[in-house]
This record gives C-alpha cells, sequence and structure tokens, in this order.
C-alpha cells in the first residue's frame, strides 16, 4: 500500500465490453503514438510508459502514454491523468497472459487488510529487457481506507 499523485496522460477513451477490449486496445494506442509523434506539443512525451486506465467495471478505459503536461485534445487523443492517492500495488514480471493473477493478488492483499477497493485500476507497463523481450507491469489499485 501507497499513495500516489496523479500522473499526466495523453490517452483514447472507449466505453467497451472486456470481450471486445483486446480487439481495441492497439488501435488506441497507437493514435496516442500517432499524436506523440506528430502534432504533439513541444516537450509533451519525454520518457513515459504506455498506460490503461479501467475507471469501472464497464469497462470505461483509457489507453495511452504518460506525458508531462496537460495539452489541448487532438482527433481522439485527450489529457487525462492516472489517478492519485491510496493504492495497491504489484508487479506482474510474468506472462502478460497471466496478469489477471497479478490483479486478483492486489484486490486480495486489499480487502485481507481492511481497505475497500475504489474501483479505479492501471497498468503501467515497463521498458522490454533487450535480450528478451519481457517487460514488467505495475498494477494499481485505488483503495479507501478503513
Amino acid at each position: 500500500m501507497q499513495a500516489v499523485d496523479p500522473a499526466p496522460t495523453a490517452v483514447v477513451a472507449a466505453a467497451t465490453t472486456w470481450a471486445e477490449f483486446p480487439k481495441i486496445w492497439g488501435p488506441m494506442l497507437d493514435q496516442v503514438w500517432s499524436f506523440l509523434r506528430g502534432d504533439a506539443p513541444e516537450g509533451l512525451y519525454k520518457q513515459g510508459h504506455n498506460v490503461m486506465l479501467y475507471k469501472d467495471d464497464v469497462p470505461n478505459v483509457e489507453v495511452g502514454v504518460q506525458v508531462s503536461r496537460s495539452f489541448d485534445p487532438t482527433g481522439h487523443v485527450v489529457a487525462s491523468a492516472l489517478p492519485g492517492g491510496l493504492v495497491a500495488t504489484a508487479t506482474h514480471t510474468g506472462p502478460i497472459a497471466q496478469i489477471g493473477d497479478t490483479h486478483q493478488a492486489v484486490r486480495e492483499w486489499g480487502t485481507a487488510n481492511g481497505y475497500r477497493l475504489a474501483g479505479p485500476h492501471w497498468e503501467i507497463y515497463g521498458d522490454p529487457d533487450p535480450s528478451t523481450g519481457h517487460f514488467d507491469v505495475e498494477v494499481f489499485w485505488s483503495l479507501v481506507a478503513p
């Protein structure tokens, strides 16, 4: 458990289904990277990582990249932020197909320690290891203190 500050992001947002999400997140992320490599204001992207924010269980999602500040929307790419506040977090280091296990462990830790899950949860994707191509993913769940 720790407290985190809000972190600015450039994202494409969507209301989708869990079945549809795996098909749409890639094109959503491609739109953000196209913006960052083209029309983005100078200095907006420095060294941010890819992010996926799940605002609720609909799911309303935001897929994008950490940036340095807010900016004016361009097309479907809008300024947003990862939530701040109290979170439970863990690093997923295994195959990406098993990231659900890490989410489950974080949720279980929160409830076992007397916290209520606040709803928003997100992932921050690390840089790939050049030798293996694998990358770590930081998993966060917002908490409400007991």
